[in-house]
């Protein structure tokens, strides 16, 4: 048994998992069932959102420890559900390592939905979101070009890798003041409504779900962190809108 390739194969699952929205506790006992299916039962792991340290312990008494940082996170649940089928084959068939690495490298060039059909849909959801909240047809089609602006804010803004803490408060700046500019030139508009509907885009509704699975499981350190970050966007989206509203009131005095 090669126990290098083992803990960096298992290790390369986990961030498969944790890097796309995986709750900590999956990713974890993941890693620990792959371990016990190649015969290891020393398997030690502690992951939060940005970091895996695992550590095994060969038949000798020597310790083989490895530390992944993962410095980009999102959420994509197709590659979660993918990465959850391979490791529950690998406890099952117990493959060479070769094989799994195919698979991995597989799952990690999936195509994931093109520009276009994201635009739409974060319009599709400012939309809904609008009349949920209260808002007209008129509030609602206006809150589709904000919520498509936002995308396009965020898509852009993420090629050249910006921080998502300013990503979203200039995506939450652009629907607001798309909003209130719109509404200055006399549109029968319920601006709130618009915005609100709008910028439920980049509530962090997954990551708050999340947080709370953490805490409740005793994940403490990873909850608060992902508690921190939920914090951290919606300080942002306060702040883009709050610029806009500041803004527009200044120049038309409104």
């Amino acid at each position: 048994m090669n126990y290098d390739d083992l803990i960096t194969l298992t290790a390369d699952v986990g961030c498969l998992l944790l890097a796309n929205g995986a709750e900590i506790y999956r990713v974890e006992e993941s890693m620990q069932r792959i371990f016990r299916a190649y015969g290891v039962n020393t398997g030690e792991i502690f992951a939060i959102p940005t970091c895996i340290n695992v550590t095994i312990t060969t038949p000798a008494g020597k310790p083989v420890t490895l530390i992944r940082r993962i410095p980009v996170r999102g959420t994509n649940l197709d590659k979660v559900e993918r990465g959850n089928d391979l490791c529950r084959r690998i406890c099952r068939d117990r493959p060479d390592f070769q094989a799994v690495r195919r698979e991995l490298d597989q799952i990690e060039r999936r195509p994931v939905y093109g520009l276009l059909f994201q635009v739409l849909a974060f319009a599709m959801v400012a939309f809904f979101f609008t009349l949920f909240y209260g808002g007209d047809f008129t509030d609602a089609y206006w809150a589709m070009l904000c919520g498509a602006a936002i995308k396009i804010v965020c898509h852009h803004m993420n090629r050249f890798h910006a921080n998502p803490f300013f990503v979203n408060i200039v995506a939450s700046f652009a629907a607001a003041a798309l909003a209130m500019i719109a509404a200055q030139f006399n549109f029968a508009l319920d601006t709130d409504k618009v915005i609100i509907g709008a910028l439920m885009n980049l509530v962090p509704g997954i990551a708050i779900t999340s947080f709370m699975r953490d805490l409740i499981a005793g994940d403490l350190m990873a909850g608060l962190i992902r508690f921190t970050e939920s914090m951290l966007v919606a300080t942002a989206i306060a702040i883009g809108a709050g610029i806009a509203l500041t803004i527009t009131r200044m120049i038309w005095g409104v």
